[in-house]
């Protein structure tokens, strides 16, 4: 089990390879106020929801001074196909080691149907200007999230 993230905790640090296999870290961000989400895999419906709710919305949360990373376990190949088949707009970055997740306290035990297994735990985290944790939202839904951040931030 990982740590969770607490607000005022730095966020930490990460660089990880896009859907086009561009190195993308957050420190390209700094200045600017940051959604990482994390999500169990592309290519899956909830996960598609989600990724088309942010995507939906990003115009809106890009003007209120937030970008958007979705990190999932995935190969830069499937997420280009998972971007490509769902006309996604938001930076997908793949993390298949699990590291980055983990640092966000996103990796954990879950259940599913009432099986408990160990997996990615649908997380965001919402990161300030200057790096540090302003939100930390855990086994969070994959529908109507993307509202209640809207909502939340006063957005």
């Amino acid at each position: 089990m990982s740590e969770r993230l607490q607000p005022g905790d730095t966020a930490p640090a990460f660089t990880l390879p896009d859907a086009d296999g561009n190195e993308i870290s957050l420190a390209d961000h700094k200045g600017r106020k940051v959604i990482v989400y994390f999500y169990p895999a592309a290519l899956t419906p909830g996960c598609t929801k989600q990724a088309c709710d942010f995507t939906d919305n990003l115009d809106l949360l890009a003007d209120a001074g937030y970008d958007v990373i979705g990190v999932s376990p995935d190969k830069p190949e499937k997420l280009a196909k998972f971007r490509e088949k769902e006309s996604l707009k938001v930076t997908l970055v793949g993390d298949p080691d699990n590291k980055v997740i983990e640092a966000y306290g996103a990796y954990g035990e879950k259940k599913n149907y009432g099986k408990t297994y160990v997996g990615v735990i649908r997380s965001t985290v919402i990161v300030d200007e200057e790096g540090k944790v302003e939100r930390a939202l855990y086994n969070v839904r994959a529908t109507g999230h993307v509202a209640k951040i809207i909502k939340d931030l006063d957005i």
